[in-house]
């Protein structure tokens, strides 16, 4: 098998660490992902995407760890967005869309700073786009204990979410906190975007949010399989990329490994164009027919 496995990718520690978070990574953006998708705020991933990039940024100036700073970019983001926004769509965008211009300022301004003021080289890459392979030993712990208080948020929240998924008067009108859940899913979709952000950077990250939730919501309508199959999805991509860009390394004369980030947006990309097929469309509309309605993102 070594055409497909080079020597050494099964006793590479650093392989071995990407594999690791970058599935419990893509674990927690397909529980999270199934549930944005489903309320219509893909946008408000991808800009807790870019306000992330403000904290991770801003992380690296003052040389603290970037996941600490992803994580903290979203949480304040997540908070000024649903404190701002309103129950109406229109009002939620609005204050999305300020949050996002005042993030990419800071972003931008940070990523300045970081540069000038310091030697090390490729840091705005690993910020924007990622670099799996040189995760430190230390940050595994801190991503675990995040990938469990969003997961544990996501499970306490999953019914009366789902139910303010799919009308918010009618949440309110069973006596749901429609505003308490809103701020708890926000802080689950915030340690997410984080997340993913130290796996494929805060550029792409919303690929791994959205991705595998849109691959798994085309295919059934009931939250339970569709969790599973965003899992399912996300894992594979994960862990594809990674012996890809760990393979790319004798692709080329220059020895260079071609960015995991890269090789995942692509598999997820050829996963969600697979669900086009009409094989797919059919057996997936069978399924439909056969479930329970669960409204997907297309149907509230």
């Amino acid at each position: 098998m070594h055409w497909i496995f080079e020597s050494g990718f099964f006793s590479s520690h650093p392989v071995h660490v990407a594999l690791f978070v970058g599935s419990l990574v893509a674990v927690v953006s397909a529980v999270v992902g199934v549930f944005t998708v489903m309320r219509g705020q893909s946008f408000a991933g991808h800009s807790l995407a870019d306000v992330s990039t403000a904290g991770g940024s801003g992380a690296f100036l003052v040389n603290v760890n970037p996941l600490l700073g992803f994580v903290a970019g979203g949480v304040v983001g997540a908070g000024a967005m649903e404190m701002m926004g309103v129950r109406r769509a229109r009002g939620r965008d609005l204050a999305t869309g300020i949050v996002l211009g005042a993030a990419i300022g800071l972003a931008a301004l940070f990523l300045y700073l970081g540069t000038t003021r310091s030697s090390t080289t490729g840091a705005s890459q690993q910020i924007l786009f990622g670099s799996i392979f040189e995760i430190d030993g230390s940050t595994v712990a801190i991503v675990a204990v995040f990938s469990v208080v969003c997961l544990v948020i996501m499970a306490a929240v999953q019914r009366p979410l789902l139910l303010s998924s799919v009308s918010t008067d009618m949440a309110a009108a069973r006596g749901v906190p429609v505003r308490l859940v809103g701020l708890l899913y926000m802080l689950a979709l915030a340690l997410a975007v984080g997340l993913s952000s130290l796996a494929i950077g805060a550029i792409l990250s919303t690929a791994l949010l959205i991705g595998p939730a849109a691959v798994a919501l085309r295919l059934t309508k009931r939250i339970g399989r569709a969790i599973v199959a965003a899992c399912l999805t996300g894992v594979v991509s994960v862990a594809l990329g990674v012996l890809l860009a760990y393979d790319s390394y004798d692709w080329n004369s220059s020895h260079a490994a071609w960015p995991v980030s890269f090789f995942i947006v692509v598999l997820i990309f050829l996963a969600y164009l697979a669900t086009e097929l009409p094989f797919a469309r059919a057996a997936a509309a069978r399924r439909r027919d056969d479930d329970p309605m669960v409204p997907a993102h297309g149907d509230r």
